[in-house]
C-alpha cells in the first residue's frame, strides 16, 4: 500500500473531472485523479459524446454516398457497408482521444490513478487497482463522477439486444427494427445513426412530444424532418416491458393515458429514457455528504458541498447533463480553490442535437417566456432563404431569436437546421454579454454563410429582415 498526499484529488475524468484537474495544475497545484476506467475521459469520450459523433459522421457519409449524390452529378454504384471498419475508426477517434487527454495530464503533472476511489474520510481517498491499494490525501476533494444510463422498470439492459447507450454503439450488425425508448438527445442521435445504416426506427416517447426541453417550433420542426427522413414516432405511449423471443424482441406499449396495449416486433431496443448520477459506491454517505433524493451531490452555489474541503461538479450535481456544462464547473471550481472568482451562467449553456439537421438552444424557450409572464418579441428566418443552404442543399429549418420587447435585450436563440450547434455560439456570446437583437442584427456576417441566417432573424425582431 502507497501513501501520496496532493493539494487536490479529482474523482472522476470525464470533461468536468480532468478540465477541473488541468485548470487546478495550472494553478499551482499539486493535483491527483482517480479514474475507475482503464482510460482517462469518462463517458463523454469512452461511451458518449465523441463515439456517437464519429457515427454520426460516418453513417451521414454513408447515406450521402448511397442515396444523395446524383443530383449533384456524381454517380456512384454498388455503395456497400462494412460496419466493422466504420467501428474501427469509431474506436480510433475515442483511443486519440483519451491518449490526448492522458497526455494533458503528463503535460501538466498530473498524476493519475485507476481504480475504485472511496471516501474514507474527509481528506482521505482510497484506491482499489486490481489488488493494489492507494491512500491519497488532500485539503480539497473534487467529486466528478458523472452519471449513468438508466432504465425503465422491469426492463433489465443487457447491452446486446436490450441497449443503453453504451451497446448502441458497439452493435455488430445494422437491426432490422431497432425500437428507441425515448426521444431526447441520446435516443434521437443513435436512432439516426442506425436509421441511415439501413435500420426500421421506431421511437416510442412518453409524452406527447420530442425533445421536451426545447423549444416547441423547433421541436414541431423537427419531429417532422426525421419522421420525412423515415423515423416513425409514438407519442403519449408508455412501454410496459420488454420479452425476449428466439425470434426477436416483444415490446409492450400502451398510451400514456391508458387504453388497450399492444405489441412492437423488434431485434434491438435501446433504453434512452435518462441519466442518474453516478454517486453510489463512493463513501459519500460515510462521511457525511448530503445527496439529494435523485442521488445527485447536493452543492451550494460555489460547488462546496456541506462537508469543508469537498466540492462537486458535473453531471453528479444539479442541472443539465451536458459534458461543456462539467467543464465550465469544473474551471469554475478549480478556480475557486485557488482563491480566484470562478463562476458559470448558468442561463447561458446551450443544447445540440446532433442529427441532420442539427437542433441548437440557448436560453429561454418560447414556452418558458410565456409561462413567466415575460414580455418579448420573436424573429424568425428560414434557411431556405438562406443563401449557402441552397448552394449545399441543406435548407431545413431556421433560426428563431427571443429578445426582451423593451430593452432588445436576447433571451432565447433556437436553430434547427445545418451546423446548427457551430451557430449557436454566437448567440451564447451575445447573452453572456447582455446583447441585444439590434447588436446582431448590425454585426457584419461574411457572405455566403450559413450565419446570416441569424442576423437575418435578429433583423427579424425588429421586422426589417431583408431576404424575406
Amino acid at each position: 500500500m502507497s501513501e501520496q498526499e496532493f493539494d487536490v484529488i479529482v474523482i472522476g475524468s470525464g470533461p468536468a473531472g480532468y478540465v477541473c484537474a488541468i485548470r487546478c495544475a495550472q494553478l499551482g497545484l499539486k493535483t491527483a485523479v482517480v479514474e475507475r476506467r482503464k482510460t482517462l475521459g469518462g463517458t463523454c469520450l469512452n461511451v458518449g459524446c465523441i463515439p456517437s459523433k464519429a457515427l454520426l459522421q460516418s453513417s451521414e457519409l454513408y447515406e450521402q454516398t448511397a442515396a444523395h449524390l446524383g443530383h449533384h452529378g456524381i454517380e456512384v454504384k454498388g455503395v456497400d457497408l462494412d460496419l466493422a471498419t466504420m467501428m474501427k475508426r469509431k474506436d480510433k477517434v475515442v483511443d486519440t482521444l483519451t491518449k490526448g487527454v492522458a497526455g494533458l495530464f503528463k503535460k501538466n503533472k498530473i498524476t493519475p490513478f485507476y481504480g475504485t476511489a472511496t471516501l474514507t474520510g474527509k481528506q482521505t481517498v482510497a484506491v482499489a487497482d486490481d489488488g493494489e491499494e492507494h491512500t491519497l490525501k488532500a485539503k480539497t476533494i473534487i467529486i466528478a463522477t458523472g452519471s449513468e444510463p438508466v432504465s425503465l422498470p422491469g426492463i433489465e439492459i443487457d447491452e446486446e439486444r436490450v441497449v443503453s447507450s453504451t451497446g448502441a454503439l458497439a452493435l455488430k450488425q445494422v437491426p432490422k427494427h431497432l425500437v428507441v425508448i425515448g426521444a431526447g438527445y441520446i435516443g434521437l442521435e443513435m436512432g439516426s445513426v442506425w436509421r441511415r445504416l439501413g435500420s426500421e426506427v421506431t421511437v416510442v416517447e412518453f409524452l406527447d412530444r420530442i425533445t421536451p426541453t426545447m423549444d416547441g417550433d423547433v421541436a414541431k420542426e423537427f419531429q417532422k424532418l426525421l419522421k420525412r427522413q423515415g423515423m416513425t414516432f409514438r407519442l403519449g405511449t408508455k412501454v410496459t416491458g420488454v420479452e425476449a423471443t428466439k425470434s426477436g424482441l416483444k415490446v409492450r406499449v400502451e398510451p400514456a393515458k391508458g387504453g388497450d396495449s399492444e405489441t412492437i416486433d423488434c431485434d434491438v431496443v435501446l433504453v434512452a429514457v435518462g441519466r442518474r448520477a453516478y454517486t453510489g459506491g463512493l463513501g459519500l454517505e460515510d462521511v457525511g455528504v448530503v445527496l439529494d433524493s435523485h442521488g445527485m451531490v447536493e452543492i451550494d452555489d460555489h460547488f462546496r458541498t456541506n462537508i469543508d474541503g469537498i466540492y462537486a461538479i458535473g453531471d453528479c450535481v444539479r442541472g443539465p447533463m451536458l459534458a461543456h456544462k462539467g467543464e465550465d464547473e469544473g474551471v469554475a471550481v478549480a478556480e475557486i480553490i485557488a482563491g480566484q472568482a470562478g463562476h458559470v451562467n448558468y442561463d447561458v449553456i446551450p443544447g445540440v442535437v446532433y442529427t441532420d439537421p442539427e437542433a441548437a438552444g440557448v436560453g429561454k424557450t418560447e414556452e418558458e417566456l410565456k409561462a413567466e409572464g415575460v414580455d418579448y418579441v420573436a424573429g424568425m428566418f428560414p434557411f431556405l432563404a438562406n443563401s449557402r443552404a441552397r448552394t449545399y442543399d441543406q435548407t431545413a429549418g431556421f433560426v428563431k431569436i427571443l429578445a426582451d420587447a423593451k430593452t432588445d435585450r436576447v433571451l432565447g436563440v433556437h436553430i434547427i437546421g445545418a451546423n446548427a450547434g457551430e451557430l449557436i455560439a454566437e448567440a451564447a456570446v451575445a447573452m453572456e454579454f447582455g446583447g441585444s437583437a439590434e447588436d446582431i442584427a448590425r454585426t457584419c456576417h461574411a457572405h455566403p454563410t450559413f450565419s446570416e441566417a441569424v442576423k437575418e432573424a435578429a433583423l427579424a425582431v425588429g421586422k426589417r429582415a431583408i431576404h424575406i
